[in-house]
């Protein structure tokens, strides 16, 4: 067999294994964001953090999975990237509507996942980098009922960075749920860019997540010896994260969002 051919088969096989779904509705949020809620597939299961592979037209990504294992829908959140800068698939995402459809594959990855094993949860993310969290956040209150009967004791402390308050997205709820159960869920927003007209209006923390870290870890009392550090999004975010924490001996999970799909 040539390989061509070769290349061909695997191709082939591959396709095989995909489905087709439909879009079921979309939140435009700025001009480069927006929410996308797609039918999940009889069967498919994932835990909190991980994503799913879809496509248009043969192109895929993979994209964090917003939703929590619970609920019958998938949510994405997705970041355009023009095609003028290299953007392959989101550009076609952004001409979807309710009724289009996507492909998708069978199963979910990634092991950017929840760890139980840890007490506190400090989750850094920039932007589109919240996602996993929020699925963490919602499947965890939807066992809350287990997580106390095991007397867990967990701590969720949610710290999001964004140049815009609008891009924050997912504030109000994680807001919502802090206020809730403030004895769980610790949520801080803040914006890099405060001098901005976009953020005329705001008056809550300033600075950029990696900047504003180590003063969090020493509000909130954390210790490295029961926190583990969670790092999502930009991947100069996270580099800066490691060589601030890792001297003072703090474990860093990270999961990379580069600006490209």
């Amino acid at each position: 067999m040539t390989t061509e051919a070769r290349v061909a088969q695997i191709r082939a096989q591959r396709a095989k294994k995909l489905q087709s779904v439909r879009v079921l509705r979309r939140e435009d949020i700025t001009p480069d964001l927006l929410k996308m809620w797609i039918e999940r597939p009889e069967g498919f299961a994932f835990k909190p953090g991980q994503y799913c592979t879809i496509g248009i037209d043969g192109i895929e990504r993979a994209y964090s999975i917003v939703s929590a294992p619970c609920e019958p829908e998938l949510e994405l959140f997705v970041e355009l990237v023009p095609a003028d800068e290299g953007g392959v698939l989101t550009p076609l995402i952004w001409d979807l509507a309710e009724g289009d459809t996507v492909s998708i594959r069978p199963r979910a990855k990634g092991l950017f996942v929840f760890q139980p094993e840890w007490r506190n949860h400090l989750m850094l993310a920039t932007v589109t980098g919240v996602v996993p969290y929020v699925s963490i956040v919602r499947q965890y209150l939807h066992d809350l009922d287990a997580w106390t009967e095991r007397a867990a004791g967990h701590r969720l402390y949610v710290l999001m960075g964004a140049s815009y308050a609008n891009e924050f997205v997912y504030d109000a709820e994680l807001a919502e749920l802090a206020g809730r159960h403030p004895d769980l869920i610790v949520f801080v927003p803040t914006i890099s860019r405060p001098g901005e007209p976009r953020n005329d209006g705001w008056t809550g923390l300033t600075g950029r997540v990696n900047e504003v870290v180590e003063r969090s870890l020493g509000e909130w009392g954390l210790s490295p010896d029961d926190t583990l550090v969670y790092a999502c999004g930009h991947p100069g975010m996270i580099e800066d994260v490691k060589r601030r924490l890792a001297p003072g001996g703090y474990t860093v999970d990270e999961e990379r969002f580069w600006k490209e799909d």
